[in-house]
């Protein structure tokens, strides 16, 4: 069971003065009421009770107001006094502001209907004049400070309103931050993987392969040890860059070029030659040649580019084939298809340690543009393969429709003609390249993607 709220300090302030001033009007003889016959002490009975009301005026309601309706009654009989009828006026206004929302709504239609009541009734019995006074009087006990309370307490509700939606935007808008802080986070761990873990995974291939190599073949390890730099050089290259452009606060700098799918040819010449004659590579680019918006051919390179990395570091020796061509004609979504050996691998590991980055990367360009991307072993189609499974690595980009994932790709979108990673992805063009490593004695597994 609740304990009972105790009076606020203000009203017992209240209830304290009032009751003070009635019983000093009551002595100096000033009653509200003038006839030859001076009131007794029996009205200061409905005096003490308007106090106790005005104790209740917060904590009470309705009970407050019954109980200054009471004391009022008692009070025009008994020979009134100013003080009540004052204490009177502020348990209606206190009514209004602190009680119920239903006494709230019907008490000032009761006022107004009580005073036009008691004028009708005055006019009835007496003259005019008479009967105005008493509707006036009875307006200004009740009708005003009803009225007053209304408007107060309209304006309260209104405030806390706006502060309840004040308090709702900055919890929406701080969710949104957190949002953005996540996705952003998101797209600069897949920008990093794109532009530095490729370079890292062609030093570890060839480091593998230099470790391999016999003692005396001098030029084999320096070739090795060459590519080992070339890619330690171009990966610090392309990581300065993405903390430059991180650091770019202002927009002072010019992002570069977004790779497009014409440096295809390049990107699988220079794997070609760094494979070591283990890997041969087929590019097949059956496009109509129109033009695709700057997200979707970075997201198709980016594919192509993981992909042909992942064939490097895991698959055995034979053909890389990357295939693009778009469905129903030049209307239809882009489709990328990349396909590794499977079978008839040797060894017991990768070449190089993966950790499943690329393929999480992969799918999210993928989702962002409200596409979809799917990777496993699948029978090889050819006919000197039959029988024979090989991994392949599937896209299917949206260039025009929204799709699935319509928020995504506004986010995409959104960010200019590149893409969020556009701008970071740009030093990245040649990534998949230098991880073509020179395989060695270092055979990959069947089967794994990074």
């Amino acid at each position: 069971m609740s304990r009972p709220r105790r009076p606020h300090r203000d009203d017992v302030l209240i209830a304290v003065v009032g009751l003070v001033g009635g019983v000093l009007l009551w002595s100096l003889g000033l009653f509200s009421t003038f006839g030859p016959d001076r009131p007794g002490a029996l009205s200061l009975l409905p005096l003490t009770a308007m106090a106790g009301a005005e104790l209740l005026r917060r904590t009470g309601q309705p009970w407050s107001l019954a109980l200054g309706t009471a004391a009022l009654a008692a009070d025009l009989a008994a020979g009134s006094l100013l003080v009540t009828v004052l204490m009177f006026t502020d348990v209606v206004y206190a009514a209004v502001l602190y009680g119920p929302q239903r006494l709230a709504r019907r008490l000032l239609p009761a006022s107004v209907l009580l005073s036009v009541t008691l004028t009708v009734g005055a006019l009835a019995l007496w003259q005019l004049a008479g009967g105005l006074f008493v509707g006036l009087i009875a307006a200004l006990v009740s009708v005003m400070p009803a009225s007053t309370g209304v408007i107060v307490r309209n304006h309260r509700d209104t405030a806390a309103a706006e502060r309840l939606r004040a308090e709702q935007t900055a919890l929406l808008a701080e969710m949104d931050r957190a949002q953005a802080v996540t996705a952003e986070r998101a797209r600069m761990a897949r920008e990093l993987h794109d532009l530095v873990a490729n370079h890292l995974s062609a030093i570890a291939i060839h480091s593998t392969a230099a470790l391999s190599l016999r003692e005396d073949d001098a030029a084999a390890t320096r070739d090795a040890l060459g590519v080992i730099r070339e890619n330690s050089v171009q990966g610090l290259t392309e990581m300065r860059r993405l903390i430059g452009l991180l650091r770019d606060t202002e927009g002072a700098g010019e992002p570069g070029a977004s790779p497009t799918l014409d440096g295809l040819d390049a990107l699988l010449e220079r794997a070609r030659a760094g494979a070591g004659g283990q890997f041969a590579f087929a590019l097949e680019d059956e496009r109509d040649g129109s033009a695709l918006p700057a997200p979707v051919e970075l997201a198709a390179y980016r594919v192509v580019q993981e992909s042909v990395t992942n064939a490097l570091k895991h698959a055995a020796g034979g053909t890389i084939a990357v295939r693009l061509w778009r469905r129903d004609g030049d209307r239809g979504p882009l489709l990328v298809r990349v396909t590794s050996p499977l079978d008839g691998a040797g060894g017991t590991g990768p070449r190089a340690p993966g950790s499943g980055a690329g393929l999480i990367g992969m799918r999210e360009r993928a989702e962002l543009l409200g596409g979809t991307l799917a990777a496993g072993p699948v029978p090889d189609g050819g006919a000197e393969g039959a029988g024979r499974k090989v991994w392949e690595v599937r896209a299917e980009l949206p260039v025009d429709g929204p799709g699935e994932g319509r928020e995504g790709r506004e986010r995409w979108y959104g960010r200019g003609t590149g893409g969020p990673g556009a701008a970071a992805g740009a030093s990245g063009t040649a990534g998949t390249s230098e991880t073509a490593g020179t395989a060695g004695d270092a055979s990959g597994t069947s089967g794994g993607v990074e």
